[in-house]
């Protein structure tokens, strides 16, 4: 087993374990009334990025790894035909990885776009400078385009991080001195990770798991909540995912989604849709939130 694939397994293993504990029934919706109306198409900000994009991003990583995911399952021409039927819908952001496998549907989308209208996020799993330089390269050339909007550190799980990757940390430093990203973060993928994430002055945007369950997260959501809300203090850019636990909170999506909006925590979430039958009627929950 590659060492990508032997975290993601790992760390699903850590998300089931929580649900085991907490349980689907353990929880009770206690969020109170949401005090304005959220859209999937709301203009926000990446902290303190100056990123200006869509509330909702595109997901194309649902059981995303090895260069897959349900989402590219749909093949080049269907995942890129609902990328843009969520451009249409005023969606504006593309969550991308090399893990996935995504970035030709990504690419083929883009084709059709104008690119400084869309906000495009890759992930690389590169944990040496030589290779984080190659995959910088390798990247554009997929994606079709000049400049990666977000580029991230895909699942960081070291509680040490931030030392121990310095070298990829500073190669992406470079990369948006040089105009080649624009801004630079992490997807953390344990607790420990995350709280590095918001203590480093170098994160500028963090994908972080968050629902109300505690389904495939990293911690509780109180435990998560409490560091999150140091990093907003910081002023990163906070983008949510796991936000329907990997499909655990499937029949109770209005209630994960309120959960998620009423937070005041996230900048942005990602959820990745395989229809447009799906990506339409979430659209739709999200304006009917209440």
């Amino acid at each position: 087993m590659k060492r990508r694939d032997f975290i993601i397994h790992a760390v699903r293993g850590l998300g089931a374990a929580w649900v085991g504990s907490r349980g689907l029934a353990a929880w009770s919706s206690s969020v109170p009334a949401l005090k304005k109306k959220f859209n999937a198409a709301d203009t926000v900000v990446l902290g303190q990025t100056g990123i200006k994009t869509s509330r909702l991003a595109m997901g194309t990583g649902t059981i995303g790894y090895d260069h897959h995911s349900n989402q590219t399952a749909l093949g080049v021409k269907g995942l890129s035909e609902l990328l843009l039927n969520g451009y249409e819908q005023g969606l504006r952001f593309f969550d991308a990885a090399d893990a996935y496998g995504s970035h030709p549907h990504v690419a083929q989308a883009l084709k059709q776009l104008p690119r400084d209208k869309v906000t495009v996020l890759t992930k690389t799993f590169s944990r040496d400078p030589k290779s984080a330089r190659t995959d910088l390269d390798r990247f554009r050339r997929e994606l079709g385009t000049d400049y990666l909007d977000i580029c991230l550190m895909h699942c960081v799980t070291e509680g040490d991080w931030t030392e121990r990757y310095e070298g990829v940390m500073d190669v992406l430093s470079e990369a948006k001195q040089k105009g080649i990203i624009r801004a630079h973060g992490c997807s953390c993928h344990s607790i420990e990770a995350l709280r590095s994430a918001a203590k480093s002055t170098w994160v500028e945007v963090d994908l972080v798991r968050m629902n109300p369950i505690g389904s495939h997260m990293d911690a509780d959501p109180k435990t998560v909540a409490d560091v999150l809300r140091e990093m907003r203090a910081a002023g990163k850019g906070i983008v949510g995912m796991k936000i329907l636990g990997q499909g655990d909170l499937r029949a109770r999506q209005d209630e994960a989604l309120k959960y998620a909006l009423s937070l005041g925590l996230l900048d942005a979430f990602t959820i990745g849709a395989e229809s447009k039958v799906e990506q339409q009627d979430l659209i739709r929950r999200i304006g009917m939130a209440a």
